[in-house]
Order: C-alpha cells, then structure tokens, then sequence
C-alpha cells in the first residue's frame, strides 16, 4: 500500500514538473531610442517611466511612448497573440508585468500621449503619489480594463504648442542667442566653443 501510494505522489511530481517546462517565459526588451516608434502614434519611444511593451507569443517586442497607446493597439489587434505586456515604475523605471502594477489616473498627469495614467511597482507608491500630489484615482490592471482610455485633447494641444516653440526657438534666424551663426541642425558655428 505504502509503495503504491509514493509511485502515484511520485507520478504527480513528475507531471507537474513536466507541465512547468512547457511554460514560455517572456520578459521586456531594452528600449533604444535611436530606432524604436511606437507603432500606434509612430512617435519615438523615450527610455522612461512612460515606456510600455507588449511582448507577442512569436517574441516580437512592440514599444509604446505611453500606456494609452497599448490599450489603443489591444482594442485594434486583439489580446490572442500577446504572450506578455509590460509597464515601467514611475519612481524607479523598472520593468513590471502589466497584470502586477497598480495605477494612478488622473486628467493632469501628464503622460506623451496625454492619457493620463502612470504605473507603480508597489501599491504603497501609488498611494504616495497620490497623498503628495493631492489627486489621482487609485487602480488595478483589472480595473484598467473599464478605464475610458482618451488622450486629454487640451494637454496634447498644448504639448505640442510647446514642442512646435521649441522648435522654432531652435531653429529661429540661424543665430544662437549670443549671435553666434550655427549650422542648419542648430549647432554653434563660432571659433570658439562655450
């Protein structure tokens, strides 16, 4: 009786440890800069506390500039070829599976994207943020799923009014503010460097 009952334990621990193996294990992929657009916006992907992955069944790495845009991207393709998907932690920019963070949303948070919402490793985080910030709604991933993901119109227009100044204050009249030429890509052109 004891010899059957140990092959029969015995049996079980082998099965469980073979259905263990067959598990696929995704993790993130470092974002680079240089090359890597978010395939919803076609915006370049900033290496911080912004940046989220879907990682596909066929390992393939999609980087978005914002978690609005994710859920943009889920509602267009579906969720049946997504092996994995990642979110940084606001304070410390470490990769967290999307299903483990806890999230803050509110209207003025900004995000590149304008949706507003930022994710934190731990949940006592969040809780700080919100109690310093003195705003913000408290959420789950689970409850991410309910969420009405629109980008703040008003904070995207103004965003971009911001860049487009910036842009011009980079290329204004080929002059830095010393009046010193610069080169097409806004460099200093004078014989001595600052």
């Amino acid at each position: 009786m004891k010899k059957s009952l140990a092959g029969i334990f015995a049996f079980i621990l082998i099965l469980s440890l073979l259905a263990g193996c067959g598990k696929t294990e995704y993790k993130p992929v470092a974002i680079d800069e240089t090359v890597d657009k978010c395939p919803v916006c076609n915006m370049a992907v900033a290496d911080d506390q912004f940046a989220v992955e879907i990682i596909l069944k066929n390992k393939k790495a999609l980087k978005f500039d914002d978690l609005g845009d994710l859920h943009v991207w889920r509602e267009e393709n579906g969720t049946k070829e997504i092996g994995e998907q990642f979110v940084r932690d606001y304070n410390t920019k470490e990769w967290v599976k999307l299903a483990d963070a806890t999230y803050v949303y509110d209207k003025s948070i900004q995000t590149p994207m304008a949706f507003n919402v930022i994710s934190f490793k731990e949940k006592s985080d969040a809780e700080a943020f919100v109690s310093k910030e003195g705003k913000g709604r408290i959420m789950t991933a689970e409850e991410l799923e309910n969420h009405k993901w629109e980008s703040n119109e008003d904070m995207m227009k103004a965003m971009m009014e911001a860049h487009a100044g910036e842009m011009m204050g980079m290329e204004g009249d080929g002059k830095s503010d010393d009046g010193a030429a610069k080169d097409s890509g806004g460099m200093d052109m004078s014989s001595e460097s600052k």
